[in-house]
């Protein structure tokens, strides 16, 4: 992909090596102990407890536990990461090609939004290390990246990149940008209600309907990243030959199948909730041939 000579967005918030704030994101745990605390400490007992308790908490805090968090429901340990974090040469470079390929979506969806007689609203993209506070709770490195519609921010962890390279052998910048368009199209979602009207139809369906519903919606997003990949090769000339290959190698590398049978032998089609690889494929490349929203429509699709 050719990005480098490319605009930078303005909208990325870099939070790496920042702690994410536990009890924010429970506080149930520390609302009971604020209550509890005035009454221990009008006996001998109690105010022995309060001790006892402060040598745990700061203790653990010592050894980079956060006790704290258990409290707030959260559990775990603070990330050690969090706290003393080094950004390598690998990761300044990861996070300007971020920064690209988000500037690179928000061109693309100005003008879709500007055929739909609409006006896009850009997300935020938020790069952290370990875990995150978000409007949708806290978020973890392990749970990969993802966008939250309550705070309208794409949240990633850069080591993510490397998983996708040597755990689901998918290498490539262009794989690497497949990311962020599909979170972004789950954005684009967003703003056009979709999301919205998914979540109230899962919420009134069984298990499995609700599963569907979700693969529908995935799958739709990989058909919007699809058509930023339509509009970086057409109206700006970013695309290299074998970028489209490497975009479709991790839509396959993260499908459902793929990711059930090597997790456990064997795959539960009724528990999918993102697509199987040749259907994330297909979406992808719907979009990036037709490079309309029109061409995205899961919800009608029969078969996806």
């Amino acid at each position: 992909m050719r990005w480098k000579s490319e605009r930078r967005s303005s909208s990325v918030e870099d939070q790496r090596g920042a702690s994410p704030n536990y009890a924010a994101s429970g506080g149930g745990g520390l609302v009971l102990l604020f209550r509890i605390v005035p009454l221990l400490l009008r006996t001998k007992g109690g105010r022995i407890i309060l001790l006892v308790g402060a040598v745990v908490v700061f203790g653990g805090q010592f050894f980079g536990i956060d006790v704290l968090s258990l409290l707030s429901g959260q559990g775990g340990a603070v990330p050690a990461q969090s706290a003393r974090y080094e950004p390598t040469a690998e990761d300044k470079e990861l996070a300007d090609f971020v920064s690209v390929v988000l500037a690179d979506t928000e061109t693309t969806w100005h003008k879709q939004f500007q055929t739909m007689g609409a006006t896009y609203q850009e997300p935020k993209l938020v790069l952290f290390s370990g875990a995150v506070n978000s409007a949708c709770g806290l978020g973890r490195a392990a749970m990969g990246p993802f966008y939250c519609p309550g705070d309208h921010k794409v949240y990633i962890d850069l080591s993510f990149y490397r998983d996708l390279k040597q755990r689901h052998n998918a290498p490539g910048d262009f794989a690497q940008s497949y990311v962020i368009a599909h979170e972004v199209g789950h954005h684009v979602q967003n703003l056009l209600g979709i999301s919205g009207k998914v979540e109230s139809m899962k919420g009134q369906a069984g298990e499995a309907k609700a599963n569907a519903l979700s693969v529908r919606l995935e799958l739709q997003a990989d058909c919007f990243a699809g058509i930023w990949a339509h509009a970086a090769n057409v109206d700006r000339k970013l695309v290299e030959a074998g970028d489209i290959d490497e975009a479709l190698n991790a839509a396959s590398a993260i499908g459902d199948d793929r990711l059930q049978k090597q997790a456990q032998g064997y795959v539960v089609p009724e528990s999918f909730t993102h697509g199987t690889s040749e259907q994330r494929r297909k979406w992808f490349g719907a979009g990036y041939t037709a490079g309309a929203v029109k061409a995205c429509d899961t919800f009608a699709a029969k078969p996806l």
